[in-house]
């Protein structure tokens, strides 16, 4: 593959890893990265990059649309791989607005500016493909039993799955209307290096590394499925070049765990007791269970999750070990905005 690729949201946690795996999966490719740098943002994920002549960062907002003309007019975008979005569900709670912004106007200023780029300028029979980054939560809860395929209705529960429906509906229909070429992944749960220490994984080891408490939501008795980021980015890279277009893909980790057993199996890696733990009045609206189906994007692209639970879990407590420079100075930046999400203890 030797293309120009338009990465929307590459500073934050799977969009910069995705960078790092795509420049070394496909060394002749060119990625542009547009990020707007909001608070999960962090320009040391890729700072490595900096002098790589095959990868250049833009400053900027989805929103923008005279910018994306500009880049659509300076670049011979060939695809475009969508992450920017806001993803917390917790803030999304306390304040929806920007979530709908980004997550939903965002991705429409998107689809409008590279539609008519698609129209207009490569004639509409290029290879061009529009790739949306989704979730899980878009299907809502399931119970103990059942799975989730990519024809499950759609019933999110909170405002931030709630934005992402709203976004992946749109792409979809600017396929089924306009013929526009588009493609979407649901990933499960992502967790690895890089990812900002107020998810649930990151918050637990960085807690522990300071000798804090880490909080675990009612019982720890939800369910979610964890997906390695480095199989979530090959997953990615399987879709976009081997995706049907029009096509909706879940990327499934095949590794679901209660969130106690995940907090335990912390406590275990990093040799502290269960007095460690903190269960918390529950958020409302929480998703009992996650679960996906892997089937379809197995027998169509040849993908699976290569990476087990235990060894990605080690790996990730490993890389916040080794670097405390990076996770510190967000969580003393969190703390001090006093947003409510970190233990006071």
């Amino acid at each position: 593959m030797s293309e120009t690729i338009l990465i929307t949201g590459g500073m934050g946690f799977i969009g910069s890893n995705f960078i790092r795996y795509f420049l070394k999966a496909h060394p002749s490719c060119q990625l542009i990265n547009l990020d707007k740098l909001t608070y999960s943002a962090n320009p040391q994920n890729l700072l490595d990059l900096s002098s790589d002549p095959r990868y250049r960062f833009i400053q900027g907002d989805i929103l923008d649309e005279a910018l994306l003309f500009r880049l659509c007019q300076h670049y011979p975008i060939q695809a475009l791989v969508h992450f920017a979005a806001e993803s917390h569900v917790d803030r999304s709670i306390l304040g929806s607005k920007e979530f709908i912004q980004t997550n939903v106007l965002g991705t429409h200023t998107l689809l409008e500016v590279f539609k008519r780029y698609w129209h207009d300028t490569l004639a509409e029979d290029s290879k061009f493909r529009f790739l949306h980054i989704s979730t899980d939560e878009v299907y809502g809860s399931l119970g103990m039993e059942g799975i989730f395929t990519e024809e499950t209705a759609f019933q999110p529960n909170s405002p931030y799955s709630a934005s992402k429906a709203g976004a992946d509906l749109l792409v979809r229909a600017y396929f089924e209307t306009y013929g526009f070429p588009t493609l979407i992944v649901r990933p499960s749960n992502n967790y690895g290096p890089y990812q900002f220490p107020e998810k649930f994984i990151p918050l637990m080891i960085t807690n522990l590394l300071e000798s804090k408490p880490i909080p675990v939501y009612g019982r720890g008795e939800n369910v979610r499925d964890w997906l390695f980021v480095e199989d979530a980015c090959q997953a990615i890279d399987q879709v976009l070049t081997k995706g049907k277009i029009g096509e909706a893909y879940n990327i499934g980790g095949e590794s679901e765990r209660p969130n106690i057993d995940v907090a335990r199996q912390c406590l275990s890696f990093l040799k502290k007791g269960e007095e460690h733990l903190q269960f918390v009045t529950d958020r409302p609206g929480h998703d009992l269970r996650y679960a996906l189906s892997n089937n379809k994007i197995k027998k169509e692209t040849g993908w699976h999750p290569g990476v087990p639970f235990s060894e990605g879990l080690f790996r990730t407590v490993q890389w916040y070990q080794d670097h405390v420079g990076w996770w510190k100075p967000i969580k003393e930046r969190l703390h001090q905005e006093s947003k409510g999400f970190w233990s006071k203890s």
